[in-house]
């Protein structure tokens, strides 16, 4: 058993504290530049901007802020003020773990058909989740000249693991009330499918990163391996909640199935939010039913309706309810021709 508190085991620790945050960096930079073009779709206007991509944005870049705080905190060479860097590290860091969680329960209220309850509750967990998150200065960072680096000198175990603790019963509730919500229906559709499966991993992922990072700040071994696994559990979270994010808003049905949020009428983002309704019917319908003479060419479309996804997340709205009636016509048309 190693003496934790040893400076020979402290400068192995911080040797691969050093080598395990860069390999931190890199995942997230591939994951930060393979979802690039989302972002790139939604600032130029080609994605319909939505105002809970808030969220997701800052998700995103206060985790990418944080990755290269850490890398010019850990690559200096010559003497910066390791305390405002590590200050801010703590903070944008922190703030990504709140984000994630709140991405995720935006999606629990799109799923609970924007209940009032779910929203009450929800919310107040929120509220208590930064009450942690801002908490001030959790950890102490100096220059240190013989190594030529920042290093870590104190930490406050308790916030930082009553944070964590905080964030994996938070996951536990988000992940309770989509399992509930989503097992209970019959018959479920490709996109229901999709966002209980999602739930399922991200789920996993996000508490389980949270777990690791708790024990080992419990465990208090000495500065170093109390937080060496802080990173990699904001990394883990954010990935998986943006990425529900992005999932859902790409999501396009495959076959003849479509999510439509009404039986009346469909769905979109508008400058006010989302408006759908609900309806637990199926429904046949065929194009052009009036038959003349010649070749016909007949779709049918089956829409199974079912509660709206959100006012977070995105279905099929009129314009392209629109589209599929215009694509039916023009096969009809076609027909016709060929006929001729």
């Amino acid at each position: 058993m190693p003496n934790w508190g040893s400076l020979a085991e402290l400068g192995v620790d911080e040797g691969v504290f050093v080598k395990f945050m860069h390999s931190c960096a890199a995942l997230y930079a591939w994951e930060w530049f393979i979802s690039l073009p989302f972002d790139w779709e939604v600032l130029t206007g080609r994605k319909r901007f939505a105002w809970p991509l808030i969220f997701y944005f800052a998700n995103r870049y206060l985790l990418l802020g944080a990755m290269v705080g850490i890398l010019v905190a850990l690559d200096a060479t010559t003497e910066i003020n390791c305390q405002a860097v590590y200050t801010f590290n703590q903070f944008a860091g922190d703030a990504a773990l709140g984000l994630a969680s709140i991405n995720l329960s935006l999606r629990t209220i799109a799923i609970w058909s924007q209940a009032m309850w779910i929203k009450i509750l929800l919310t107040v967990i929120i509220l208590g989740h930064w009450s942690l998150i801002l908490q001030g200065v959790l950890l102490k960072a100096a220059w240190v000249a013989d190594a030529n680096t920042c290093q870590i000198v104190s930490t406050n175990n308790k916030i930082l693991a009553a944070t964590f603790t905080y964030s994996m019963c938070f996951d536990l509730i988000v992940f309770l009330l989509n399992l509930y919500k989503l097992g209970s229906r019959r018959g479920a559709s490709g996109l229901t499918k999709m966002i209980f499966k999602d739930g399922l991993v991200f789920f996993f992922v996000a508490f389980l990163s949270n777990l690791i990072a708790t024990v080992f700040m419990f465990l208090d071994l000495n500065p170093i391996m109390s937080v060496i696994f802080n990173v990699p559990a904001a990394i883990a979270s954010t990935i998986v909640a943006t990425r529900a994010v992005r999932r859902l808003t790409n999501f396009t049905s495959q076959g003849p199935e479509m999510y439509q949020p009404s039986s009346s009428a469909s769905g979109g983002f508008s400058s006010g939010g989302y408006r759908g309704g609900t309806s637990g019917n199926r429904g046949t319908t065929t194009a052009n039913k009036h038959m003349q003479p010649g070749v016909h060419v007949q779709m049918e479309t089956f829409v199974r309706a079912e509660e709206p996804v959100s006012p977070t997340e995105y279905s099929i709205t009129e314009v392209e309810l629109k589209r599929q009636t215009d694509v039916n016509s023009d096969y009809d048309m076609d027909a016709k021709g060929s006929a001729v």
